[in-house]
């Protein structure tokens, strides 16, 4: 609990209980602007985070203390004196003094208990007090208790319990808050307070876990994020309620912190709070996320003039990384020194000295001038690293070998002792051969990496590293920093080597085939360290940069040649599957090519899976696993056979065909199951199994017995089939229609007006003119298509449209005016082109034969549609489309080919015609609705 209101140095509204209640809420309005302003001007000229929050709060005291003085003073004179004593405390952040501009304001009418008949005068006093607050519009959290009530929802809500923590006396009876104040102390002292740090601990390592675990995240919570406000005030609470102190500098007076730790502890808290004050003054709701379309305006307005966009957001966001990581760091040192560590679990929790008595009683092992007592590691004394300043590295391969951690004082006795790691201990072969050692532990390597990199070490140790610590990555799918993204990306791989699941197994079977499965642990380490030099060609960067890490490390000729190409290709092919045909068999002949070797294949197989899962978990799914792997497995059996791949593919198209045959399928002859297979192209048997060819046999039989009730071929209704693929988390929709011009830009555009999702398009055409269109789609986050209206729409807007010749994009608009309404307040215009700028590329893949269209673009109902129609416009059809969707931006690819047989190669400027004609769809003339 933190006292009373600070007496009032501003003027409060005027007005008295004889002011009409119109005149009443035109005082506090007039004082709310003219504080505000002035508190915001304040804050404007750089006022710090906490005064500017301090003054936020001072501003609602002097409000709610003339209303509160008026409501009794309205009640005295109508009634009499008030049936008993009352006060006004605020609660939470209010109570702590903190309000930042859009912040909820808690308060509580406290009253004596067992007093009877207040019913009448709590109404008055209620009403009289919040009914101007709500006219101001300003949120207000507010309770009516009496003392009774107050401990007994304390004790059975710890949320409620915290609350009171903080609580401060606004107005009213002083000696009914002392008194409920000095109990209330008593009470969070004795009632169990390790029970209630326990629950303090899991809500801390929850919280942690839903924000990444991490400092730095692209986007971090200011307020719940790791290293954010609630960590800073959560080390409070346990504090005061182990200790009974009430302000963060007790701490050091009592020796659970050192003066500079407490100094770092403030002052990044006093700076979250700036950035904290400046968002919400930014923002037209609450927030307290940083998203990157922010960050530019933000840091601009917090003093950060770099000329270039993106290094003024590196500055301030580096800053606040170092801010946050000091709030994270500090605030584990008090859980640590408080002995409530959350390893320590409910009932085990201690005062420092209790455990320290502990850690004496165990068995004590010495290694190396460390001491191991349980599952802590200690220096046998301060100057075990300048004894041997080796054992700063050899002190992580300990811990991974033992299953221990460092104890608080050697963490902080690692991290001051940073600057003896020399150029001698780099080059070192004794720490060299120790690193080394701790990449090998399959399965155990990423916490030793992490606690480096936590406590400085491994920048330090290893320099080239050092540049992507708290670098922040402007591309629309990276959640982490470059550090933490190859940390993230380790850990996935420890994951694939320990894990039981069956899609680890599947990667874990593949890298144990590998000469030296370990590898990988290096190689991912190293695969974004270009990106100290800049993200673009930083794949080609990092095999220069790791050249001396790896002579450091001893690293023989063929794994060197082997880490280089996976570093120089660690981008390769997660770009091959999402932009080129599977189904080509010319697809996996170049990716051979280009891999040369099996062992090459395994490990860029796996990297890649690890990456992008470090990138962020959301990004990998089933449906891009199953594309990963059909390339691996293509890729592989090309590179174990060769030419013989062929040969085999032909075998097995011939067994397909004469099992389907000696199935018997219900109303097709053995002389229709043959003609499918001899009016396809090889590529269609490739990639689609035995019931898929029936069910479009059986699609074109339908259509072809149609025929006779059609007045012509184009009047002829398109046959269609939805099949769910549970396991990939979507809907494969089957399309057979007779081939036509613009066939396929209909198709999508129905789907647009259905409002579903296409996330990839394979479009086979058989000889006879038959198309066989096959699209995997989704409801847009849902998954799999459930809805029959959507299902409904499409088949009768495709009829509407191949049939009647429908002009679509009314319906699309109209979708889109309809989905950019449902999301105004969810979506915002991005501040950051040069992010992900609008890109069209055209042009022909000589190594595939295949003239290939690429597009990037933000992404918006209706796109593809307009996209493959002015494909088609410009005399080419589709014959293939990947398309992709990450954080609302479309990445597409699309084969075409002349829908006019030519002879020799298309003309240039006929492509560059449609390069130009797609670049104008998808640059914005001006500022766009979001949709």
């Amino acid at each position: 609990m933190t006292g009373r209101a600070t007496p009032p140095v501003r003027a409060q509204p005027a007005f008295t209980s004889e002011s009409s209640a119109a005149e009443r809420l035109a005082a506090c309005k007039a004082y709310l602007a003219a504080e505000s302003e002035r508190i915001y001007q304040r804050h404007r000229a750089g006022g710090p985070g906490h005064k500017v929050t301090h003054a936020l709060a001072g501003r609602m005291d002097r409000l709610l203390q003339p209303l509160f003085a008026a409501a009794l003073d309205a009640w005295r004179k109508e009634h009499g004196e008030p049936p008993a004593p009352v006060c006004l405390i605020a609660l939470g952040g209010y109570g702590r003094g903190e309000l930042s501009p859009l912040s909820d304001v808690d308060v509580m009418f406290l009253y004596p208990s067992n007093v009877k008949g207040l019913g009448k005068f709590q109404e008055h006093l209620s009403n009289s007090v919040l009914y101007p607050l709500w006219d101001l519009r300003l949120k207000i959290g507010h309770s009516t208790r009496t003392l009774n009530e107050v401990f007994s929802e304390a004790v059975r809500d710890i949320r409620t319990k915290t609350s009171l923590l903080e609580s401060r006396l606004i107005a009213g009876a002083e000696a009914l808050y002392e008194n409920f104040a000095e109990t209330y102390r008593k009470h969070y002292l004795t009632d169990d307070p390790k029970a209630y740090i326990a629950a303090r601990l899991a809500d801390q390592a929850s919280r942690r876990a839903q924000n990444g675990d991490t400092v730095f995240m692209q986007e971090p919570d200011i307020k719940n994020g790791v290293g954010g406000l609630r960590d800073y005030q959560n080390a409070l609470w346990m504090a005061r309620v182990r200790l009974g102190i009430s302000r963060m500098d007790e701490l050091e007076k009592q020796h659970y912190l050192q003066p500079a730790e407490l100094r770092a502890f403030q002052r990044g808290y006093h700076f979250l709070l700036r950035v904290r004050n400046e968002l919400h003054y930014m923002s037209k709701h609450p927030t307290d996320v940083l998203n990157l379309e922010t960050q530019p305006r933000l840091a601009a307005n917090l003093g950060y003039h770099q000329k270039a966009l993106l290094e003024r957001v590196e500055a301030f966001m580096q800053d606040y990384y170092g801010h946050a990581q000091a709030i994270y760091r500090i605030s584990k040192i008090i859980e640590q020194r408080l002995a409530l560590t959350i390893a320590a679990g409910p009932g085990i929790v201690g005062s420092l000295k209790n455990l320290l008595l502990a850690r004496r009683a165990d068995r004590t092992k010495r290694l190396d001038g460390f001491l191991l007592r349980g599952r802590e590691l200690a220096a046998e004394n301060p100057n075990v690293f300048k004894e041997d300043p080796v054992r700063l590295i050899r002190v992580f391969r300990h811990c991974q070998q033992l299953g221990c951690a460092p104890d608080v004082d050697l963490a902080a006795l690692i991290r001051g002792s940073l600057k003896l790691i020399t150029k001698k201990v780099i080059a070192s072969l004794d720490a060299n051969l120790s690193f080394r050692t701790m990449l090998e532990e399959s399965g155990q390597v990423y916490a030793p990496l992490a606690l480096m990199h936590e406590l400085g070490v491994l920048g330090k140790f290893m320099p080239e590293f050092a540049p992507l610590t708290c670098l922040v990555q402007h591309e629309y799918y990276h959640r982490y920093t470059a550090d933490i993204h190859t940390l993230s990306a380790i850990r996935e791989l420890d994951a694939i080597f320990i894990a039981a699941e069956p899609i680890a197994e599947s990667y874990r079977t593949e890298l144990h085939r590998t000469a030296s499965p370990s590898l990988l642990y290096l190689i991912l380490l190293l695969h974004d360290i270009g990106k100290g030099e800049g993200i673009q060609g930083h794949a080609e960067a990092g095999v220069t940069m790791a050249a001396p890490v790896l002579n450091r490390l001893q690293v023989d000729p063929d794994s060197r040649e082997t880490i280089n190409f996976i570093i120089k290709n660690h981008l390769v092919m997660a770009r091959f599957w999402q932009k080129h045909d599977l189904d080509d068999p010319q697809t996996s002949a170049t990716f051979a090519e280009m891999v040369v070797e099996p062992d090459r294949l395994r490990y860029l197989y796996v990297h890649t899976y690890c990456d992008a899962r470090g990138t962020s978990a959301g990004l990998w799914n089933g449906y891009k696993n199953s594309l990963h792997r059909r390339l691996f497995d293509t890729t592989l059996e090309r590179l174990t056979l060769g030419d013989k791949v062929e040969t085999r593919l032909r075998e097995r198209i011939e067994m397909t065909r004469q099992t389907l045959i000696a199935q018997t399928i219900p109303g097709i002859s053995p002389d229709e199951i043959t003609a499918h297979f001899n009016l396809l192209p090889e590529r269609y048997f490739i990639q689609t199994d035995a019931p898929e060819i029936t069910l479009h046999i059986q699609m074109v039989n339908r259509l072809l017995h149609s025929i006779s009730a059609a007045d012509s071929l184009g009047s002829l209704r398109p046959v269609i089939e939805w099949t769910d693929d549970i396991n990939r988390s979507y809907t494969t929709v089957h399309v057979v229609t007779w081939d036509r011009a613009g066939l396929f830009y209909k198709l999508a555009g129905a789907f647009s007006v259905a409002g579903l999702s296409i996330l990839s398009a394979k479009i086979t055409t058989r000889s006879d003119h038959i198309a066989i269109d096959t699209f995997h789609v989704v409801e847009p986050g849902r998954g799999v298509v459930q809805n029959q209206k959507a299902m409904d729409t499409f088949a009768r807007t495709v009829e509407e449209a191949l049939m009647n010749n429908k002009d679509l994009l009314p319906d699309i608009t109209a979708q889109a005016k309809k989905f950019a309404e449902a999301s105004r307040y969810t979506t915002t215009a991005s501040e950051l082109p040069a992010s992900f700028p609008p890109t069209v590329e055209v042009y022909h893949e000589l190594s595939l034969n295949r003239i290939i269209v690429e597009v990037q673009a933000h992404d918006q109902i209706g796109l593809l549609y307009r996209l493959v129609k002015t494909i088609s416009d410009h005399g080419f059809d589709t014959t293939f489309a990947r398309i992709n969707t990450e954080r609302s931006v479309a990445i597409d690819t699309f084969y075409i080919e002349p829908n006019k047989p030519e002879t020799g190669a298309v003309d240039p400027a006929k492509l560059h015609a449609l390069r130009d004609a797609l670049r104008a769809i998808i640059t914005p003339v001006a500022a766009p609705a979001a949709v």
